[in-house]
């Protein structure tokens, strides 16, 4: 399956004062492009929080390669790497004109949002993730 592709612009507000992206921000359009990928297959955030599930990041392993800046146009992508019974892997970039910027591997947990506890995928995410 190919990656889910998101446009991202930097604004001031992303930036530190020489204009460059601020690091934690790469994070930010990363699950910026998470949640679109959800919304692209039919659910949001808001949707699985209403049925008791909350999508959580359990482990994130990041590497920069060069620095974005004001108004660049970005590309943040989502592409699955594999998933489990209740957690899922995401590799995710970061790019300008397809240069890679930022890359990330993100772990998303499944919790059942009263216990705070694994739990299984709701069979629409399994279905996407396992498809």
């Amino acid at each position: 399956m190919s990656p889910f592709r998101l446009p991202i612009r930097v604004y001031i507000e992303d930036t530190d004062a020489g204009g460059i992206v601020y690091y934690v921000n790469y994070l930010k359009y990363m699950e910026r492009a998470r949640s679109e990928w959800l919304r692209h297959h039919g659910l949001t955030q808001s949707d699985l929080l209403e049925t008791g599930i909350q999508l959580v990041v359990h482990r994130l392993e990041c590497r920069y390669a060069k620095p974005a800046l004001l108004d660049d146009a970005l590309e943040a992508t989502a592409a699955i790497h594999s998933a489990g019974h209740c957690r899922a892997s995401f590799l995710q970039r970061i790019t300008r004109d397809g240069e890679p910027l930022c890359e990330a591997r993100v772990d998303i947990a499944c919790l059942d949002t009263a216990r705070l506890k694994p739990t299984p995928w709701p069979p629409a995410i399994a279905a996407v993730l396992n498809g």
